[in-house]
């Protein structure tokens, strides 16, 4: 497996995740099998509910589409990171009236100031959670900041910091961005002591939810659904699940698709992670092929990698 191979793959990953996982979002596991009593496997299965319809089968939700604000600011900068062309993308996207934006992220979105001071705007929300907010709409996101050259960990610290404060988020964000950046430009995984050691530095809550991940055999154990299924540390569990238990990156997106909850974010970050590890080319075409905006992914990753490729190389 080549990087480029790899590298194609964490995009694509995510956006079928988050196509995917829409089809059984915010189900608790009886649900699933209500709906889905032979598991949920292509986007032509997914229920046209009043939350669902609103998107066509094989559209990806706002994960995606804020993972790609990052990208097209990355483009636009050579390369560079670029806050505030970043915040500018966020702001713009939200003033086209998305769908299915987190609560907490469009609360940091819809501040006056958001553009002009946007990390201050988002301390002052989390604030007004009493800091108590630890939603994924940063982690959602991060799986490009995992294909930058360098200075990964600052990167998706910043970037995160955007919408995000709480350093639960931020250290999610970091991991999740540092174990694509090593399986692409390394070859290899970061080891479970190198992913606590990121872990231990920003919240001692991490920690749990990276063990859980590690010692569960089944992704039950992980309790996706319920109360805290928007929690960020549930949605890295999913992902370190994934990629240490999971045989195949169809694997991975059918066991968290199915588990529901959160899923489409979760299966958004874990199959971005998984099409790091296995590559573009390990995933069944006809999640590529059925997904729409095919082509925006393909363009994006390939303008990426092009910026990219003399430290591929």
């Amino acid at each position: 497996m080549n990087k480029k191979d790899r590298f194609t793959g964490v995009l694509f990953g995510q956006a079928i995740g988050d196509a995917l996982g829409l089809g059984s979002e915010f189900m608790s596991k009886e649900e699933v099998l209500r709906y889905y009593p032979n598991g949920l496997s292509s986007y032509s299965q997914i229920i046209q509910d009043d939350h669902r319809c609103r998107w066509q089968q094989g559209m990806w939700t706002d994960d995606t589409e804020m993972m790609l604000c990052i990208a097209d600011a990355l483009i636009a900068s050579g390369g560079e990171v670029n806050l505030n062309l970043i915040a500018n993308n966020f702001k713009a996207w939200f003033e086209g009236n998305p769908l299915g934006i987190g609560r907490h992220t469009y609360n940091v979105l819809c501040f006056n100031d958001y553009v002009k001071d946007p990390i201050r705007a988002a301390e002052i929300v989390w604030a007004l959670y009493r800091k108590r907010s630890a939603a994924n709409g940063g982690i959602m996101r991060t799986s490009v900041v995992g294909l930058m050259p360098g200075n990964v960990s600052i990167h998706a610290e910043n970037i995160c910091k955007l919408t995000h404060p709480d350093p639960r988020c931020i250290g999610s964000c970091v991991i999740v961005s540092e174990i694509i950046h090593s399986l692409i430009y390394e070859g290899k995984e970061l080891s479970i002591d190198n992913i606590l050691q990121i872990s231990d530095k920003y919240d001692d809550r991490i920690r749990p939810f990276i063990e859980i991940a590690n010692d569960s055999t089944g992704i039950e154990s992980l309790e996706l659904t319920g109360l805290e299924q928007g929690y960020t540390l549930k949605t890295l569990s999913a992902a370190l699940w994934s990629l240490w238990h999971c045989m195949s990156f169809e694997d991975g997106l059918l066991q968290v698709v199915n588990a529901g909850g959160d899923a489409d974010t979760n299966a958004a970050v874990a199959c971005a992670v998984l099409g790091a590890k296995f590559g573009f080319s390990s995933i069944p075409q006809k999640y590529v092929s059925g997904l729409i905006g095919e082509s925006r992914i393909k363009e994006t990753s390939e303008e990426l990698y092009r910026m990219y490729c003399q430290t591929l190389k």
